[in-house]
């Protein structure tokens, strides 16, 4: 619907890759709608993904012995984090959905995605104890996990050689997007578009921007071990 923000938070080297293709078409399909849509190309952006003392700007809260978690929280607080933070921050701020679109590395998400997770979502800002998971600070915000795969479909069944698909989505939907309150659609998966043809790519992109015209209508899944381990 037209007025819904959303921010797409893109992990790929190569523009003409896939992963590219697949951002691109939900730039187009979204603003078609009239959602307006940023993007944070994380390799373009050459985003930070350590977290150090840098991310802190000016007098540490205890110099006598960095604890990062403790020193962004106060940072933030006092609105002292460093300026790249703060740009991001400010995106997932304003966004209604949160889509994440990488290829899938080792069960996860590229080390520069993880650096996004591990230096944004800070304590005060996307959570704070008791207020997690359903009372996360990011509440009323939708996510949407989009990655390819090298592995086939097969693979990651529930008697695949590499488990279910739904296993590896656990920490990233779950401890992450969920803790932080943030209610998760059914994640988008292209499994294997290295090993298929031209064709079978095209249609992949299809059944992309197909989902994007009705996502609104989505209701999120349920946010609970069941939908991952049953």
């Amino acid at each position: 619907p037209p007025g819904r923000k959303v921010l797409i938070v893109y992990a790929h080297q190569e523009p003409k890759s896939l992963n590219g293709s697949l951002k691109s078409v939900a730039v187009e399909e979204l603003s078609k709608q009239g959602c307006s849509v940023t993007v944070s190309d994380l390799y373009a952006m050459q985003f930070e993904p350590r977290a150090t003392r840098n991310d802190i700007v000016g007098c540490l809260h205890n110099s006598e012995e960095f604890n990062y978690g403790v020193e962004t929280w106060e940072a933030y607080k006092r609105g002292g984090l460093s300026n790249d933070l703060i740009e991001e921050q400010k995106k997932v701020q304003e966004a209604d959905l949160l889509i994440f679109q990488f290829p899938l590395y080792w069960f996860s998400m590229p080390a520069i995605m993880k650096g996004w997770m591990d230096r944004v979502l800070v304590q005060g800002f996307a959570h704070e104890f008791p207020n997690c998971y359903d009372s996360g600070l990011l509440k009323n915000k939708l996510a949407l996990f989009s990655f390819t795969t090298g592995g086939s479909e097969e693979m990651y069944a529930k008697g695949g050689i590499s488990g279910d698909i739904r296993y590896l989505l656990w920490p990233m939907q779950h401890g992450i997007m969920h803790f932080c309150g943030v209610k998760v659609l059914a994640p988008h998966i292209c499994f294997a578009p290295e090993y298929v043809s031209e064709e079978k790519r095209k249609e992949m992109l299809i059944a992309w921007a197909q989902r994007l015209k009705t996502l609104w209508k989505e209701e999120p899944i349920n946010c609970s071990p069941e939908w991952y381990f049953e």
